[in-house]
């Protein structure tokens, strides 16, 4: 009774609702008009955040790591997703708060809570709409003005769910053109050596580029905060069926796209297919469009940590505006300016998405549980967090040390002249 006391009187505001699950206060936000939304469209969310950007360099994982190796490695991290999501909210209620960055303030101070800030703000630079290849700089500026930026402008991330399911509709598109292209391409790509080896030595540095692919974490406080009943029972469901089927279509993305082309494939899947191959074209297109469909919800982490950092958390109408377009005029001058997505992905994996998924969840909840530490989640945190911190330093050395080559949007070898009349003859067009 004393304990349950004490959170009450932690609680931000009386505002505030008390719900008990787990043996915990869940303290959820007051809703607001419209800033409500069902369990799917939570899990769209989630599942849109997951493989709406990071998906296309999966394949690109498997020839870092090793097949065999690269496949475990990317149910490990799926895992890992799933338990330090649902370890967010833990801690949120632990601690009283509802956003990442109130849950690392009070978990480690001010230089905790910068530390946050800074990799939340950075993270969604990344997602930049880039990778078309005819006159990709003004497509990239028509989409943007017309359609980003629009969508970026929305205040309540509840709204973005039926966006979230248009993309989830055009990854499955995305995901037949891969799977059709296995069956009709691969037997046309040279054979590389050791294509099929257990483990290689960029193993490490693949666990970036997948940890960057499922970084749903810097969201999740808003997506939570958005259910219509937020506690720690639904979003575990919500959390355990989004995680499992944007596992499931990554690995089949990843095993698809890497027995296509081994030991040429790219960091961009798409770099691999050749300029006449209409099909690849069609799903090059759709990925551009999940693109943008995808980075609003990145938009909206970005701007709520420059409402907290600098404004207090409230934006006014006009500062709303202001913040947006310059957050997504600053990602779209980085998609102009550069198109090698395999380093990018290597290094922002291991220096963002590595210490968001892996290391400051776990270095939360250890801090704020008062289980005794033997208890699972304690032992399962320290290892995630011992993990996170060995994957991210020895990551980013291996990085610098042996950087990864980048196509560029060269033709690949096997979709040179000579190849041509088998290829067309081979490949059904679209």
């Amino acid at each position: 009774m004393e304990q349950h006391a004490r959170q009450e009187r932690q609680l931000p505001s009386p505002a505030h609702q008390i719900e008990t699950d787990d043996r915990t206060a869940l303290v959820c936000k007051p809703r607001t008009k419209g800033g409500n939304s069902d369990l799917p469209s939570a899990g769209f969310n989630v599942i849109n955040s997951i493989i709406g950007s990071g998906i296309i360099g999966l394949p690109y994982s498997m020839k870092e790591a090793g097949f065999p190796l690269g496949v475990l490695l990317l149910v490990g991290v799926a895992y890992i997703t799933d338990y330090s999501i649902i370890l967010l909210i833990k801690g949120g209620n632990l601690s009283g708060t509802n956003s990442y960055q109130e849950l690392v303030n009070k978990s480690y101070g001010f230089i905790g809570y910068l530390i946050l800030s800074t990799l939340q703000f950075l993270y969604p630079f990344i997602v930049g709409p880039d990778n078309l290849l005819t006159y990709r700089q003004v497509i990239i500026l028509c989409t943007t003005i017309i359609f980003t930026l629009p969508m970026s402008l929305y205040r309540d991330i509840a709204k973005l769910a039926k966006v979230s399911f248009i993309s989830l509709i055009l990854t499955a598109v995305i995901l037949v053109i891969v799977m059709i292209r296995a069956a009709t391409l691969s037997p046309l790509v040279p054979k590389t050596e050791n294509a099929w080896i257990f483990a290689k030595s960029n193993a490490i540095q693949a666990i970036g580029v997948m940890s960057f692919a499922f970084i749903c974490h810097h969201n999740s406080f808003l997506i939570y905060g958005s259910l219509e009943e937020p506690n720690l029972s639904n979003w575990s469901r919500i959390t355990h069926v989004s995680v499992s089927l944007a596992l499931f279509i990554s690995v089949v993305f990843a095993v698809c796209g890497y027995v296509t082309f081994t030991g040429y494939t790219e960091g961009d899947i798409f770099e691999n297919y050749c300029r006449d191959d209409d099909l690849a074209t069609f799903g090059r297109f759709c990925y551009g469009v999940t693109i943008i469909l995808t980075f609003p919800i990145e938009c909206f982490v970005t701007r709520e940590v420059i409402s907290n950092v600098f404004f207090s958390g409230t934006l006014t109408t006009i500062l709303h505006v202001a913040v947006t377009v310059i957050v997504v005029a600053l990602a779209t001058i980085i998609s102009l300016v550069y198109d090698c997505l395999g380093i990018v992905l290597e290094l922002n994996g291991i220096l963002s998405a590595t210490p968001l998924v892996f290391i400051i969840p776990t270095a939360c909840y250890l801090k704020l549980s008062e289980e005794r530490w033997n208890h699972s989640d304690n032992l399962i945190s320290g290892l995630i967090l011992t993990v996170g911190v060995l994957v991210m330093t020895v990551g980013f050395v291996m990085t610098i040390l042996h950087p990864q080559q980048c196509s560029h949007g060269k033709e690949m070898v096997y979709c040179f002249p000579n190849n041509a009349s088998l290829y067309n003859s081979t490949l059904p067009p679209f």
